[in-house]
């Protein structure tokens, strides 16, 4: 089969994208599927495909000229190992929308030496940094 990467919102697999982050993500266990179509009209999104089966996925959310954010990556299990968080991670930093940018952040806790490799580090100064976390938001709200 050959190895593709594709950026196209709507060449995203919704199906497959929601089956993952609902199921098996820990940072988004019980998503809405209208959510996950949302986030993915919304976002550059970056897609590895064998075939024509969508394999690992990641998204960034962007004003494209100041910051981003990386959100949401991942490989189905049955393909790791087989370098495409990397062809994601290639694609993402070289992504023309996302030069010259003057933040650009993730959350992880699986791969920091896979971000670490793209220039990403611990916060600089994390005591400027606030939010507002609802960690079980989609498991109080329920999913189709």
């Amino acid at each position: 089969m050959t190895v593709t990467l594709r950026t196209e919102a709507e060449a995203m697999q919704q199906d497959v994208i929601h089956r993952f982050l609902c199921d098996e993500a820990p940072w988004s266990r019980g998503i809405p599927r209208e959510t996950v179509a949302r986030a993915i009209a919304h976002s550059l999104n970056f897609g590895v495909f064998d075939g024509d089966a969508q394999v690992a996925y990641a998204r960034v959310v962007t004003d494209r000229a100041t910051f981003a954010w990386l959100a949401d990556v991942f490989v189905l299990q049955a393909h790791r190992g087989r370098g495409h968080a990397l062809r994601l991670m290639d694609a993402v930093v070289a992504h023309p929308a996302l030069q010259g940018l003057r933040r650009f952040s993730l959350a992880t806790s699986t791969a920091p030496g896979l971000y670490a490799r793209y220039g990403f580090t611990p916060l600089v100064k994390p005591q400027l940094l606030m939010e507002r976390y609802a960690p079980d938001l989609y498991l109080s709200q329920g999913s189709p």
